[in-house]
């Protein structure tokens, strides 16, 4: 078992998702729970389940009916456990190309909770980042 769950989590994710799985377990915990509400209300996944005590089913989400293209082809992990990254609001878009041309989310963990950056920028809370997609 690993020791950095987000990591974990991201990996899974994203292998179940190029290898063209229905759905994928991962390890249950408060933040893996917080990021995959921001992936389901963001449409990057069609749902998740508490599979048991311990376990998260989570079910992926493709675009096209007859070729399945994943979702998550670029998902990435920022803030490591040996690197933390921090970033006040309104800095957020320097950290990433992506984020500056409108494609793709930032998950940011913040005092008010884990939320996408969309909604700290709203809020106007800066703090550190998790991944992005």
């Amino acid at each position: 078992m690993t020791q950095d769950l987000i990591s974990d989590m991201i990996a899974r994710l994203k292998n179940a998702s190029q290898a063209r799985h229905e759905s994928t377990i991962i390890p249950y915990t408060k933040i893996n729970l917080n990021i995959l509400k921001i992936f389901k209300k963001e449409g990057y996944i069609t749902d998740f389940t508490a599979e048991t005590d311990r376990s998260l089913k989570v079910t992926l989400r493709y675009s096209g009916w007859w070729i399945k293209k994943p979702f998550f082809h670029e998902i990435k992990r920022i803030s490591k456990p040996g690197q933390r990254v921090f970033s006040g609001y309104k800095n957020f878009a320097t950290h990433f190309h992506s984020i500056k041309d409108g494609q793709g989310i930032a998950i940011v963990s913040t005092s008010s909770g884990v939320m996408s950056h969309f909604k700290a920028q709203k809020l106007k809370k800066g703090g550190e980042i998790l991944c992005y997609i």
